[in-house]
């Protein structure tokens, strides 16, 4: 005979469908309210109709509250207006914008009609349309990257750059003769950058520029400062950061740094024929032609070696490895289990939580880069803007160059040594398929390098700084006046120098491409530590300096 008054296991199920279902219908204060009547109305028993939600459920309810939270401060950024240059509409044939990978006539001018069904399917986001354009055989790359929603941090759209120098600039013109400079300095080791006669020139010649930007000493550009970043970590120390150079150990793995480069002189795209060519995306001649040793980074060569084939993430990820390799601790507001005498941080305020912030604000910065590039700014690339140089003085047509460029000495080298004002270019294909600014590599460095800045203690001094032997080898190690001077945050910010100076001194970039891409790269991970806040248990806090010195505490 059925018992009616036995509790069957679907009828605990449908109760706590029914409660979920129920609480399904409130919003989060109508769940807080409901949670706070129940609570004070229980007395030594349970209200009429309340509703007592178990562990699980209120631990639901919580993770939901904590997702709205992240979602309403991304909401309260606001909005950003994004400014571009102006050049796009300023020239009619596109001559300060990114086209590569479009068809090209004779004197490498985009083709007007391709631009147009180029910029349309951009600004439509209607891209069907790009596949209407007869792409080269290297084709565009991704787009529609910049339109993903970030689940984490800000959104993509959110964050912005300031415009790019214009076409006709002083600013790019200074850009263009420092550029010129590090291909005819590729092969110089950093060593020996003081006794140099062509780091010499360079100096010289960029001193004579009405606008340049890099840092200086003294008022002046000088070897010491030459190709440098302008944060105070990049002009103390050797020009390399430790982070690229001291072993670690990567698992069972010995990491040493070396790696493969490319041979001395093996320098690409100087003839104008193969220079057009590959701006029509067309795949290069050449290869690539490797030096037969691994070595440590020595020169600009190597170092625009290292950033070619490179994941994005690499030199940080190393980098903390090096870091737990050397005993540095994390800061004080990290290092939450510090006076515990029975628990360790790891999921949480640990390595592979620290690791996981790494590795994470790395696509997101891409994404906020990429935006920027396809949907903003569309700026030309140096080998293309170089391309311009060389039809305006050989009379190919007639461009609104600043004269700074045409009047340099890096100019009149070129002309002599190749027979053109071409940007010789340290990778076969030149750059990438996708527009200038921001940069990639450098909106990720500042990001990643953000991120370890965020856990590590900054002022802590690295022992036994290493440079590489003259033959890059192996370490030595170095022993300037400044040598006690290296720490863990001018080090970090160093090394994300060196990525972007490593992309500039291949070819691919300009200077205020990275300088624009740092306090992006930034703010994706500060966004991202300003949400991280809400999801532990224990108490802990961010703080790092960023890159124009200022602190940052979360």
């Amino acid at each position: 005979m059925e018992d009616k008054n036995r509790t069957t296991d679907s009828d605990v199920e449908g109760a706590r469908l029914d409660r979920r279902s129920f609480l399904g219908t409130l919003g989060i204060a109508a769940v807080g309210g409901a949670l706070s009547s129940t609570l004070t109305g229980c007395g030594g028993g349970n209200a009429i109709g309340a509703v007592i939600l178990t562990d699980e459920e209120q631990r639901a309810q919580n993770a939901r509250t904590i997702r709205t939270d992240c979602a309403q401060i991304a909401f309260d950024r606001g909005t950003v207006t994004h400014v571009a240059n102006g050049d796009e509409g300023l020239y009619a044939s596109r001559i300060g914008s990114f086209s590569k990978g479009l068809p090209h006539d004779a004197i490498g001018e985009v083709d007007p009609g391709a631009y147009q069904t180029f910029k349309q399917a951009l600004d439509s986001r209607d891209f069907s349309l790009l596949d209407t354009i007869a792409i080269g055989p290297r084709k565009l790359e991704n787009p529609q990257g910049g339109l993903v929603y970030s689940l984490q941090g800000a959104d993509p759209v959110s964050l912005t750059m300031p415009p790019a120098p214009a076409f006709a600039s002083a600013e790019i013109a200074g850009e263009m003769v420092e550029l010129y400079w590090m291909a005819l300095c590729r092969d110089v080791a950093f060593d020996d950058y003081a006794s140099s006669a062509t780091v010499a020139a360079a100096c010289a010649d960029l001193n004579a520029l009405s606008d340049f930007r890099g840092p200086r000493s003294g008022g002046q550009v000088t070897p010491a400062t030459l190709f440098r970043s302008p944060t105070s970590g990049d002009l103390t120390g050797p020009y390399i950061s430790q982070f690229l150079l001291q072993p670690a150990s990567y698992g069972t793995l010995a990491l040493d740094q070396r790696q493969r480069t490319y041979a001395a002189g093996s320098d690409h795209m100087i003839n104008f024929a193969e220079w057009r060519a590959i701006q029509t995306g067309q795949q290069p001649s050449a290869s690539p032609v490797f030096d037969g040793a691994s070595r440590h980074i020595r020169n600009l060569r190597d170092l625009a070696a290292y950033v070619h084939d490179d994941v994005l993430f690499e030199a940080f990820f190393n980098a903390a490895l090096v870091l737990f390799a050397n005993g540095v601790p994390f800061k004080p507001g990290v290092a939450v289990y510090g006076s515990s005498p029975s628990q360790t941080g790891f999921t949480s305020w640990g390595g592979p939580h620290m690791l996981d912030v790494l590795t994470g604000v790395a696509n997101l910065a891409l994404r906020a880069v990429w935006f920027q590039k396809w949907f903003v700014h569309r700026r030309l690339r140096p080998e293309a803007y170089a391309g311009r140089v060389e039809v305006h003085a050989s009379a190919q047509a007639s461009y609104p160059l600043h004269a700074d460029v045409l009047n340099s000495a890096a100019f009149s080298q070129l002309q002599t040594m190749n027979g053109n004002a071409l940007l010789p270019m340290a990778y076969p294909e030149g750059s990438p398929r996708h527009p200038s600014y921001g940069a990639g590599h450098n909106a990720v460095a500042a990001a990643c390098s953000t991120a370890l800045k965020a856990f590590f203690d900054e002022n802590h001094v690295l022992q036994n700084p290493v440079v590489p032997s003259a033959d890059g080898l192996s370490l030595v190690p170095y022993t300037g006046p400044d040598a006690g001077n290296l720490t863990v945050g001018g080090e970090l910010d160093k090394l994300a120098g060196n990525i972007a100076q490593g992309r500039n001194a291949a070819g691919v970039h300009w200077r205020s491409d990275y300088s624009g891409s740092f306090p992006l790269g930034e703010q994706v991970t500060e966004t991202v530590l300003q949400e991280q806040k809400l999801i532990f248990n224990e108490s802990g806090t961010f703080s790092f300096t960023r890159f124009d010195g200022s602190p940052a505490v979360i």
